[in-house]
């Protein structure tokens, strides 16, 4: 039985799938330098989606909207689509070396095997890392066993509650980012924060220490090498109609099970037409340039590329060498 999870993740794929700019080189001419240029209209449609299926927070689909985009982005960069995750198709985390060993199984076997991560053995649904302390779910990593995680993206959205819930979610992120840049100081970090434009009227004396909090958030040497900020204007209509919900406490079990996310395990698929979709605007104009997503990606592919052998993701090089005029 399909889930307004799974049903999401139909939307997303299919907006990603049929995105104009999905193949389209994002790096653009500015002066003497090369700038990336994001997706926005793909990033509108996306936001979309909850608003559709009127998903509450505690479903996972308004937040899963934002990580899909980050994640399509660095696809758009020119990085491993199968090393990206979560990736372009369920499961949305698989280890490339896995994917690697199906490809080369008997086709009886890799349908038998595909078949079984599907239900969810084998694969995982959510990327698990251990940090310097403790174990942390990060939304948009890319991994694989040879070279451990090379980027790691903590996304947050808050469409509501803004006074109620803004000083926790800045806390945690301070404490992520400390204990997973001490375990892999060569990766590249980011934090990626969605707040409804709403709270720039609704609750400007908080918006305006949050969007200075996330500022300072990104000045710190060994914490995000990046951080950016997006604000979609919803109305009141638009947001999810449950308040936002607490994080969970308490430590990730590095043992537990972790069943795939997405993944339809009767292989039902529903009939969706993204032309329903009314796409959510963005208020770009309250942006600061510190926090701009076109800025976030330059700082976070160019770590990527700096850190890595020049011999490591040549797409991604390749599309960096050749920006559009």
């Amino acid at each position: 039985m399909a889930t307004l999870r799974d049903t999401g993740w139909s939307y997303f794929d299919a907006i990603v799938a049929a995105a104009p700019l999905r193949e389209v080189n994002p790096w653009v001419r500015v002066g003497i330098d090369a700038a990336y240029r994001p997706d926005y209209e793909t990033l509108e449609r996306l936001l979309g989606v909850p608003v559709l299926l009127k998903a509450t927070s505690q479903s996972g689909v308004p937040a899963l909207a934002l990580d899909v985009w980050v994640a399509y982005e660095f696809r758009r960069a020119g990085f491993d689509a199968d090393r990206v995750w979560p990736r372009a198709k369920a499961p949305r985390v698989l280890p490339p070396e896995i994917k690697d060993f199906v490809e080369k199984l008997p086709k009886k076997d890799r349908a038998a095997l595909w078949s079984r991560i599907a239900r969810g053995v084998g694969g995982m649904g959510s990327a698990n890392l251990l940090g310097k302390n403790y174990v942390k779910q990060v939304d948009v990593v890319m991994s694989s066993w040879a070279t451990g995680p090379e980027l790691m993206v903590s996304t947050k959205r808050m469409d509501s509650s803004f006074g109620k819930n803004a000083a926790n979610r800045v806390e945690e992120s301070y404490g992520d980012a400390k204990n997973l840049r001490l375990r892999y100081p060569q990766a590249a970090l980011g934090f990626f924060y969605s707040l409804s434009a709403i709270a720039l009227e609704s609750e400007a004396d908080t918006a305006e220490w949050l969007i200075d909090l996330l500022i300072k958030l990104g000045r710190e040497d060994d914490a995000y090498d990046a951080v950016a900020l997006v604000l979609p204007d919803l109305t009141k209509s638009q947001e999810p109609s449950d308040p936002e919900p607490e994080d969970e406490a308490g430590p990730i079990d590095a043992g537990a099970t972790v069943t795939l996310e997405g993944a339809s395990v009767d292989g039902a698929a529903e009939t969706i037409d993204i032309a329903d979709i009314i796409p959510v605007s963005l208020y770009r104009e309250a942006v600061p340039d510190d926090l701009d997503p076109g800025r976030f990606f330059t700082v976070m592919v160019n770590r990527i590329l700096d850190n890595s052998p020049i011999n490591f993701h040549a797409g991604a090089r390749a599309r960096r060498r050749a920006p559009l005029t």
